[in-house]
């Protein structure tokens, strides 16, 4: 009877080894990037307590292009329009009924990723160039060429090369550092590549690159009036962050890499400040726009609403779509919740990966101070559009 259950006890011990072992073994795979299975409505956290009411104006925007591309959307925007100004219980109720929540996993099975922020920036220049205003703010090169590749390579939809003709060939653009080339004291002088092709011209030369990294912005002029500027093209280069190469260079340590922070060592180090700003070849090229109330447009063409309109990487997100934020605002002491319905409605050169997020907040010295301290942590989920039930409000 002894020998029986030792028996048996070495064959439990044995098996339990053999179970411990083919679980070791078996690893679960990372759930792959981009837009999940559909979650709950309760899963979203903070859902319930939007003003859902604020995102209207939003959503109407993204009205204006989408029913144009999805018969879903165009029945969804019907509906919409049928609600002038709906409380906050009614929109969150519309939300609920036309769409569904899925969260956005990151690379490597990430529930999280990287948000930051954007502002309209406020610069000063002149209309025409003088000794305080002598760097310019480029338009759209009339020289610039863009190809459609999909439109030659089938696998290449949706990729574009921006170049330029020399001779009978297509070459790249002029990068940032060639852009910025400063003739040489020489009898004629060497003119700028893009000579002749100036908006304005503005007073300080970081302002007129975070310019670009915003995409959009004001310029007060001498006698007053405020030009808008908003993004038109860009050289075609890939977009470099010149923190990180601060952070590289040992200039910067990698917690103090914040905007306020670059800018400021930019203004401290100006005899190196014009080779750390070519370490990135990307350029932005801009065209005036009219003061419209609503705000500057972002890449989907529509009017951007500030804390509800964000920008994405459309090859994860696609634009126009309701997004549920969940991150904080910077506070070193006491980050604070920031849980809001946005719209993906912008792009951006630094916006790469699912889980990524630039938030829009408006114009103004809270916006700016914001934009830059911003670097949260943060979770995405899409709302797409859902089958349509019956008897919805």
């Amino acid at each position: 009877m002894l020998i029986l259950c030792a028996k048996k006890t070495a064959g439990r011990v044995l098996l339990a080894g053999l179970l411990g072992l083919l679980a070791a073994c078996i690893s679960v795979p990372p759930l792959a990037p981009g837009i999940g299975q559909p979650i709950p409505w309760t899963e979203l956290p903070g859902w319930s307590e939007d003003r859902h009411a604020q995102a209207w104006p939003a959503l109407l925007n993204s009205c204006q292009k989408l029913p144009a591309r999805d018969a879903q959307w165009k029945a969804i925007c019907a509906d919409a329009a049928l609600l002038a100004v709906p409380d906050d219980d009614i929109a969150r109720a519309f939300f609920e009924t036309r769409f569904s929540a899925r969260q956005v996993t990151g690379h490597n099975g990430a529930s999280e990723g990287l948000i930051t922020a954007y502002y309209e920036p406020l610069l000063h220049g002149s209309r025409t160039r003088t000794e305080r205003f002598r760097y310019p703010l480029y338009g759209r090169p009339d020289d610039l060429v863009v190809v459609d590749l999909g439109e030659l390579y089938p696998e290449l939809q949706g990729k574009r090369f921006r170049g330029r003709l020399s001779g009978n060939r297509v070459v790249p653009y002029y990068s940032r550092a060639e852009i910025n080339h400063a003739p040489k004291p020489q009898r004629p002088p060497t003119p700028r590549p893009l000579s002749g092709q100036e908006l304005v011209w503005v007073d300080d030369p970081v302002a007129l690159f975070f310019l670009e990294i915003q995409g959009s912005g004001r310029v007060q002029l001498t006698d007053g009036k405020i030009m808008h500027v908003g993004y038109a093209d860009q050289n075609g280069h890939p977009y470099v962050a010149i923190g990180r190469k601060l952070v590289e260079s040992g200039a910067l340590k990698l917690e103090e890499a914040t905007m306020p922070a670059i800018r400021a060592w930019l203004v401290a180090h100006p005899d190196q400040a014009q080779a750390v700003l070519n370490s990135n070849p990307s350029y932005v090229f801009f065209t005036l726009r009219e003061p419209e109330a609503s705000g500057p447009t972002g890449a989907l063409n529509v009017p951007l609403v500030p804390e509800r309109s964000i920008a994405v990487d459309p090859a994860f997100i696609p634009l126009g779509s309701p997004v549920w934020l969940d991150t904080t605002l910077p506070d070193s002491r006491d980050p604070k919740p920031f849980r809001r319905l946005e719209f993906a409605q912008d792009t951006g050169g630094a916006i790469r990966g699912p889980a990524r997020a630039d938030l829009f907040l408006g114009f103004g010295e809270k916006a700016e101070r914001l934009a830059g301290e911003m670097r949260q942590r943060g979770k995405l989920y899409v709302l797409l559009p859902a089958a349509r039930a019956m008897n919805l409000p």
